[in-house]
């Protein structure tokens, strides 16, 4: 804006909106980080916790080499019978999630419902339920644990 020229009041005005904006637009981007930071956090917590679990009750897996320990959770965990229990679960779960927001809707506070598994029919019947148990378990850096 050139020196000697007056400034209107709507001239203000807007620039102040603009700067406003500016610093909304920052503010949400700030949040966003800390939300996906938080994200990543949580699901490293969770990752460390239950694979310490899995090698409290199975110490036996510990010296496994990566291949053999894909194989192993290819051939015992992404089973049928396990999909069957982790569906049973999953439901479980968004029931609860289902009876806790009937509860809270009154007030305007509900719960988001449980994310269910993929079915035995979704996960495909060609093995590809499989290939993503070991994508997933690949993704994973076990030796950070």
């Amino acid at each position: 804006m050139p020196l000697g020229r007056c400034v209107t009041q709507s001239e203000l005005r807007r620039l102040s909106i603009e700067e406003e904006i500016r610093q909304l637009e920052n503010k949400k981007k700030r949040l966003i980080q800390e939300q996906k930071e938080q994200e990543r956090k949580d699901r490293t917590n969770r990752l460390c916790k239950r694979m310490g679990l899995f090698e409290k009750l199975l110490p036996d897996t510990i010296p496994l080499t990566e291949e053999q320990f894909k194989t192993f959770v290819e051939q015992t965990i992404a089973t049928d019978h396990s999909r069957r229990v982790l569906d049973g679960l999953t439901a479980q779960n968004a029931a609860t999630a289902t009876a806790q927001g009937a509860g809270t809707a009154g007030r305007d506070n509900t719960q988001p419902a449980a994310k269910t598994a993929h079915t035995a029919q979704e996960g495909g019947a060609d093995g590809s339920r499989a290939q993503k148990v070991t994508a997933y378990v690949e993704g994973c850096q076990w030796g950070a644990v």
